[in-house]
């Protein structure tokens, strides 16, 4: 069904804009806004959430909206016009779109997390949980800034992290680009060099003539092979043993496993402490930690925390058990406990551990930089030795 963007005046005649969907027409927009003892001013038709343009929502833009919606809200304005000032503001047409459907489910009677529910994949179960806490405990402008507070540090974080993948990638494609190039384009040219002179070649040369020829003339082969490639993965992508191998496999892969492991344990520490603080229980705020972790190894440590915690363990017990949380997170959670503020505890710990993070990724990127610069010149450099040594044996029979 089409959704409508309007502007309609409610009984006092203060003039206000919204969207609505779900309706075929105008007459029924007319209707439903009757309802409500609002009259419609004007309309038109607008594009769906799918199909508008520039419809991808950045996390940046949900982290403003967590902002400008928990100080609006804290300073006295009611919840739909909370919604309809950043709907205004936003320039981003889908989000606009989906602001102003949620303040229309708001309008019709819903509760926030209910209207929030139908966009989740968007927000997130965090973000959701946080609003129904804050909701149901009459906090909603303190859980909206907690919320936006921990979303900030989560795409800082995310920031963070890919910036330490980004220079390895960007250096191999690179070393890739070059050495194709310089196995379609520069080793033929010697090749026919070579058999004009008749040299001997060496093996390295013998080597690389042929694997030239290979990619020259049998290119072709790639592509089918290339798409198997893409099917199978595509296949076996959502296979729950291959996630399970996949997140097993990130936490303990060289080099980058403890990186890894690290920012499972500060997203999972960090979303639980964020939900006991704003009142939401201990076994739920571990089963939306585990969530927001991502990973199926986590939620199995969360799952077997939830049991113990049910049958009247602390928390640090079972965190003890696993090596994947650090020691100083333990150690916070115990005196969390004992001193009776978990939450505010668990929260500092995890600063200090992304703080780390931070400090490990710097020092990654400085062992990193040099090593990969190492193995390009070496490859680069093997090619084009490979290509010269017959040059100069050339040259010393000349002598």
């Amino acid at each position: 069904m089409p959704n409508y963007e309007y502007i309609a005046k409610d009984a006092s005649g203060n003039t206000f804009n919204g969207v609505y969907s779900d309706i075929d027409n105008v007459k029924e927009l007319k209707e439903e806004l009757s309802k409500m003892d609002y009259k419609l001013v004007k309309c038109h038709k607008i594009k769906t959430a799918s199909s508008a343009t520039g419809g991808k929502i950045k996390p940046s833009e949900i982290v403003t909206f967590a902002y400008e919606f928990s100080g609006m809200y804290s300073a006295g304005l009611s919840i739909t016009r909370c919604l309809e000032t950043f709907g205004v503001q936003t320039e981003t047409p889908a989000f606009k779109e989906i602001i102003m459907d949620i303040k229309q489910k708001i309008e019709q009677g819903m509760t926030l997390r209910d209207a929030f529910e139908k966009y989740k994949d968007v927000f997130s179960d965090f973000f959701l949980g946080m609003v129904e806490a804050g909701e149901a405990g009459g906090k909603l402008g303190e859980t909206l800034h907690m919320a936006a507070v921990y979303l900030e540090k989560k795409d800082q974080l995310r920031r963070q992290v890919k910036s330490a993948f980004a220079y390895p990638i960007v250096v191999c494609v690179m070393c890739l680009l070059i050495v194709t190039a310089l196995i379609i384009f520069v080793i033929p040219v010697f090749q026919k060099l070579y058999s004009q002179l008749d040299v001997p070649l060496p093996v390295p040369t013998m080597v690389l003539i042929f694997v030239s020829e290979v990619v020259r003339n049998y290119w072709w082969i790639a592509t089918p092979v290339i798409v198997g490639i893409v099917m199978l993965f595509k296949t076996i992508w959502g296979k729950p043993f291959f996630r399970s191998w996949l997140d097993r496999y990130k936490l303990s892969m060289p080099v980058f496993g403890k990186l890894n492991r690290m920012v499972v344990v500060s997203g999972f520490v960090r979303t639980f402490a964020m939900m006991a603080k704003a009142g939401v229980p201990i076994v739920e705020s571990i089963g939306l930690a585990s969530q927001v972790a991502d990973n199926t190894e986590m939620d199995k440590i969360a799952k077997v925390m939830q049991e113990d915690i049910m049958t009247g363990s602390s928390i640090t017990v079972p965190m003890a058990r696993y090596a994947v949380f650090p020691p100083m997170i333990i150690q916070m959670a115990a005196a969390g406990e004992e001193a009776g503020i978990l939450p505010e505890m668990l929260t500092k710990g995890v600063d200090f551990l992304d703080t780390q993070i931070d400090m490990l990724i710097k020092s990654m990127l400085v062992k990193i930089e040099p090593v990969l610069s190492v193995v390009m010149g070496t490859v680069v450099g093997s090619i084009l030795m490979g290509v010269y040594l017959p040059m100069f044996d050339y040259m010393g029979h000349i002598k």
